[in-house]
């Protein structure tokens, strides 16, 4: 067989959603299963059989990561065996869990580096945890939503607003730049607890949230006051939701000059209520650990 054209070859990069297979788009399945080359990095094994089912080319990137190793070197190698099989002119697609394009450096450095050698490279939506997180908690981000990963937000100290909800991904791993497997060092939650205590009340009220990887498995909704988040439970796929302290005061200038009437208004604002128990799904099964790391990532 004739040696393939490198021009010739792309990039596709599409998500597998949070509950694998159910998530996939009609699209993107067709990427999968078409590619003359399937890589992907996944957070369970359903995911990790379906994938190798639908395409018998496909090879796990999760080797790229080693105890202790810098998570950016772990990053860049997935870019390289990426590029590498878009190199060699074949059609490629790539997989990750969640949405492709949220908290995902490989994909984003993948895209830009074929499209600036000449390569076609597109990236395909999916279902995201924050996508899991509206519908589970019945939160609503109209009315004003913030969403930072965790070391990031301590280290870079963004503003952001008390009045509008803040979500705060992968508390389990703040301060942690390199792959750790089983991590005992609480001290990146603590300094993310202490940073939060000086903007909230410690016992307004915070959710840990984490999404459910199957559809028979319940997601986890912990509400406990804020001066306690130190010493909760957290694991790698937990996620920090922080609900406003109170509705944003309304400027009666602008409410004027728009004509609106202030007996309609409090019916376009939908408050946060604290989530009670996590709806029931079928059987309620407990929620499985998902291999570590959660998403492929960059703070720097």
């Amino acid at each position: 067989m004739s040696k393939k054209n490198p021009r010739l070859g792309s990039l596709v990069i599409v998500g597998t959603g949070i509950q694998g297979p159910g998530h996939i788009t009609l699209e993107s399945r067709s990427y999968l299963q078409t590619a003359d080359k399937l890589l992907y990095l996944v957070a369970d094994p359903v995911t990790d059989h379906y994938l190798r089912k639908l395409n018998r080319t496909a090879e796990d990137l999760f080797d790229c990561y080693a105890p202790g190793k810098p998570r950016i070197d772990s990053y860049n190698e997935m870019v390289e065996r990426i590029l590498a099989e878009v190199r060699k002119g074949q059609r490629v697609c790539v997989a990750f869990y969640g949405h492709p394009g949220v908290f995902v450096y490989p994909s984003h450095q993948s895209i830009r580096r074929a499209r600036n050698e000449g390569f076609r490279a597109i990236m395909l939506p999916a279902p995201s945890a924050e996508d899991c997180l509206f519908a589970d908690l019945g939160m609503d981000p109209g009315i004003g939503c913030q969403t930072f990963e965790a070391t990031s937000f301590l280290i870079r100290q963004p503003r952001f607003d008390t009045h509008s909800l803040l979500i705060i991904w992968q508390i389990g791993a703040t301060g942690d730049l390199v792959y750790t497997p089983i991590r005992k060092d609480t001290r990146g939650l603590q300094v993310l607890t202490d940073c939060l205590l000086g903007f909230y009340e410690p016992n307004h009220q915070v959710i840990i949230y984490e999404a459910s990887v199957y559809p028979t498995c319940a997601f986890r909704a912990d509400t406990i006051p804020l001066k306690d988040l130190a010493g909760a439970r957290v694991t790698g796929i937990s996620t920090l939701v922080v609900p406003p302290t109170s509705m944003a005061p309304v400027n009666d200038q602008i409410v004027e000059r728009l004509g609106l009437d202030r007996n309609l208004m409090g019916k376009a604002m939908m408050p946060i209520k604290l989530p009670g128990s996590p709806r029931p799904k079928s059987g309620n099964r407990p929620h499985p650990k998902p291999r570590q790391p959660k998403k492929a990532i960059s703070v720097g």
